[in-house]
């Protein structure tokens, strides 16, 4: 039994050290990499191709640099879809570049510039969380491992 106990509690150790480990390696995304955050060229489907090349995960930032007039407000869904800024708070715009966001969300979050038409143009980008992310691996293993002795101490009579 004391074996049992001390081979379970080098696997809970084990699983609390990759788990740690997993929140230390968060990414820092700059939105639009070279092009920045601008009224894109090739309107929205720049920033859409650009956020799905990414990986974007919990803890990740995304930073928003840009020169000239523009903003950056995190929206909902509708004001996204619709580039209605007229229900954005002003509190919720950001105007002094750089700006960073903690993805601490599981949910798409939507990112718009909110001067004259730069939304309608394509200035707007959805950052969504991938499904696979390195917290649901290590919670995953975790469970599976604290399994492991509680399935091999039963006897099955």
């Amino acid at each position: 039994m004391a074996a049992l106990v001390g081979i379970f509690g080098r696997l809970i150790a084990v699983a609390v050290l990759l788990w740690c480990g997993a929140g230390a390696a968060a990414d820092t995304y700059y939105v639009g990499d070279d092009m920045a955050w601008s009224v894109p060229p090739g309107g929205a489907a720049v920033y859409s191709l650009w956020a799905g090349e990414k990986s974007f995960e919990l803890g990740d930032t995304v930073v928003f640099n840009w020169t000239g007039e523009h903003t950056v407000a995190k929206v909902s869904k509708d004001v996204y879809d619709n580039c209605t800024t007229a229900n954005v708070l002003a509190n919720d715009t950001q105007s002094t570049s750089p700006v960073t966001y903690t993805l601490n969300s599981t949910e798409p979050q939507y990112f718009i510039c909110t001067i004259g038409t730069h939304c309608s143009l394509g200035q707007k980008v959805t950052i969504s969380i991938s499904s696979a992310s390195s917290l649901d691996a290590v919670t995953t293993m975790f469970f599976s491992v604290m399994a492991i002795p509680f399935l091999t101490s039963m006897k099955i009579s």
